[in-house]
């Protein structure tokens, strides 16, 4: 019979990719991992028929109580952080970090998953996400297979509502994001309102501050924040962000800021910043 640490070696890269879905926290992710690996040493699983399925819900559970406990802890209403970025080189993602990108999850798309109740993001990323059937995911909140199938449908409602999907052609993508810099670099306002769709968002996340967190919409509303930092544009440089071009502002050797780009359409419609240069140096992010 393999190893124990074999057997859970061989879905650990799984576990962590739905961890980091569920907590949108790198470091949280690797916790709840650890935890479900601790929980599986606890554990006789002889009689277990499928042990990746059975850690899949293990992990989820334990993501769900730190869900919970987030919620429990805070006195007041959590203001919407920006998710941790999975930053990697404009020529790809190492394999580290695919696998934890597996099925693309942009920023966009875990910025709509924060908003969703805990309950809702299990039924949903277990379900539509990792293919865990509802019998199994029923147990873990404690519900009816058909109350969670409920959940995963509320939930599957409000990210499609929400969330866009980017267009497939990275490259065409990649034209895209070079145009918008190269408007806000040259000071051409036209020219960066063309390549922003006309209902775009901005999001931006400024740090552990009081009114960190700005949302902005509309195309004319989004180029003239983006005209006020055009300063900033020629210290930008081109890298994959959660598996999507998008840019990484360095000035004097320190990580600024980072921008996650969607393009639908040909169309920017949404622009992910996280403003915060100590988190990126947390988060190891490289100048």
């Amino acid at each position: 019979m393999a190893d124990r640490d074999d057997l859970f070696e061989a879905h650990r890269s799984q576990l962590r990719a739905v961890a980091y879905r569920m907590l949108g926290s790198v470091s949280e992710a690797d916790d709840a991992v650890q935890e479900t690996w601790l929980r599986f040493e606890r554990t006789d699983t002889a009689d277990v028929r499928n042990l990746g399925a059975w850690l899949t819900t293990v992990v989820g559970r334990v993501c769900l109580n730190l869900l919970r406990s987030r919620e429990t802890r805070r006195e007041e209403p959590l203001e919407i952080r920006m998710p941790d970025p999975v930053i990697s080189e404009a020529g790809g993602a190492d394999p580290e970090q695919e696998a934890l990108l597996a099925d693309s999850v942009g920023l966009a798309l875990l910025v709509v998953l924060q908003t969703l109740e805990p309950a809702e993001r299990l039924a949903f990323v277990l379900h539509d996400m990792f293919a865990v059937p509802f019998d199994e995911i029923a147990p873990v909140l404690d519900r009816t297979p058909a109350a969670t199938r409920q959940l995963a449908s509320r939930a599957r409602r409000r990210v499609q509502g929400a969330a866009v999907r980017p267009d497939p052609d990275v490259a065409r993508q990649r034209e895209v994001v070079e145009a918008f810099l190269a408007a806000s670099r040259g000071g051409d306002f036209d020219a960066l309102v063309a390549v922003l769709h006309p209902d775009v968002v901005l999001r931006t996340d400024s740090g552990p501050v009081a009114g960190a967190w700005n949302e902005l919409r509309g195309a004319l509303t989004v180029a003239e924040q983006a005209f006020m930092f055009r300063r900033f544009a020629e210290f930008a440089r081109p890298v994959l962000v959660n598996g999507v071009p998008g840019v990484l502002t360095v000035r004097d050797g320190r990580p600024l800021s980072v921008m996650a780009f969607t393009v639908a359409g040909g169309k920017v419609v949404a622009l992910d910043i996280l403003a915060d240069g100590d988190r990126l140096a947390r988060l190891g992010v490289k100048a």
